[in-house]
């Protein structure tokens, strides 16, 4: 696949460099294998849903120390899928931030040693940066510039994106991000973890109108988001329902009425993503919106976007629906990318280790 971009790439020797990626910022551990033209070589993934279940969440030490079980046998699977060896490689990518301190530790102590003893540059990727470039690995890859929507479990921002690492966030939410809202909405109505794709299942056969929801700053005049609220109205209507006064009782609620609870609140968090996310097109005079990050998966979400959208003459990139959660093509892809815009970076041999669990993506507040 080429891209946009291959002009770029004219400062590189035939064949085109290789980048070895590692994603390891919460439960999942990626890698990857992808091209300064690219393409991925390779790429395998491990999620740990099925440890962290039975506590309902994530748990940061589990999380550790499975990445560091991993890590070595998904990079041999990417190897074995790529047909090449370890000596092809021009470059490492790991993400550095933002994530789970431990989490990040584990997949960057890996990456930089690897790097250290193969005498290899190592290419710090923002986490959001992986997402926000992964639609450009889809069939039809957009061009800068455009606005994109990232949201995910633990992030909902709006970016302006005029050029590779020129990004200007123009909103976020102020409080959880719509991934964890729907996460935390369906384990209060009693859905399995992982929730948010539980309740998205469950609100398909749902009446989306039956219950008046708030829709939090969706007339704020900013493209600031507030999903808590949001929450706290469903959390107060299941009460209702199931007849009971503090949220620390049992509550028993109807099949129907979880379906119609669900689909009211996800239609709450659709509305608000789509009509911002729109707006802020409009505001850059931008005529493409990228929408990166697990809740990009949402079938409602991806309907009325589209839909809203070609009304307005906006087109739409979503990335392919596997690379939607975390994964390693994206972190090797950002890596790639970077190497293509700066290829001064293959000289770079710098092994003092960091993480940045908290860290912006914006590169400009103007």
């Amino acid at each position: 696949m080429v891209l946009f971009w291959l002009p770029r790439l004219i400062a590189f020797e035939n064949p085109p460099k290789i980048v070895l990626g590692f994603e390891s910022s919460c439960d999942e551990t990626g890698v990857a294998l992808c091209t300064t033209d690219g393409r991925i070589l390779g790429q395998a993934l491990y999620s740990q849903i099925a440890m962290h279940k039975d506590y309902g969440g994530v748990v940061p030490e589990l999380a550790s120390r499975d990445h560091i079980r991993r890590l070595i046998p998904l990079m041999e699977d990417t190897f074995a899928q790529a047909g090449i060896s370890m000596a092809e490689v021009d470059a490492i990518a790991v993400t550095t931030g933002p994530g789970l301190p431990g989490a990040l530790m584990a997949g960057c102590a890996f990456a930089y040693s690897l790097a250290m003893g193969l005498n290899l540059p190592v290419i710090a990727v923002h986490h959001l940066e992986g997402h926000l470039l992964s639609p450009l690995l889809s069939a039809n890859p957009p061009a800068f510039p455009f606005t994109a929507l990232l949201v995910s479990g633990g992030h909902t921002q709006l970016m302006g994106v005029e050029g590779m690492g020129r990004y200007t966030l123009l909103g976020e939410t102020l409080d959880d991000a719509a991934g964890e809202a729907f996460d935390k909405t369906a384990k209060m109505i009693g859905l399995p973890y992982p929730g948010g794709p539980a309740l998205s299942k469950l609100a398909e056969g749902g009446n989306p109108e039956r219950f008046k929801l708030p829709h939090p700053m969706l007339h704020s005049g900013d493209f600031m988001f507030s999903f808590s609220g949001l929450k706290t109205a469903v959390l107060t209507t299941a009460m209702k329902l199931a007849g009971v006064k503090q949220p620390s009782e049992t509550m028993v609620i109807s099949d129907t009425d979880k379906a119609d609870l669900a689909a009211s609140f996800q239609a709450a968090i659709v509305e608000t993503l789509v009509k911002k996310a729109l707006a802020a097109c409009l505001q850059q005079d931008h005529k493409r919106l990228v929408v990166a990050g697990g809740v990009g998966a949402n079938k409602l979400l991806r309907e009325q976007l589209v839909k809203a959208a070609r009304k307005r003459g906006v087109e739409v990139y979503f990335p392919e629906l596997s690379l939607c959660t975390d994964n390693g093509a994206m972190i090797a892809f950002a890596g790639a990318m970077q190497l293509a815009e700066n290829p001064t970076l293959l000289e770079k041999r710098e092994y003092g280790m960091f993480t940045r669990p908290r860290c912006e993506l914006a590169t400009s507040n103007s």
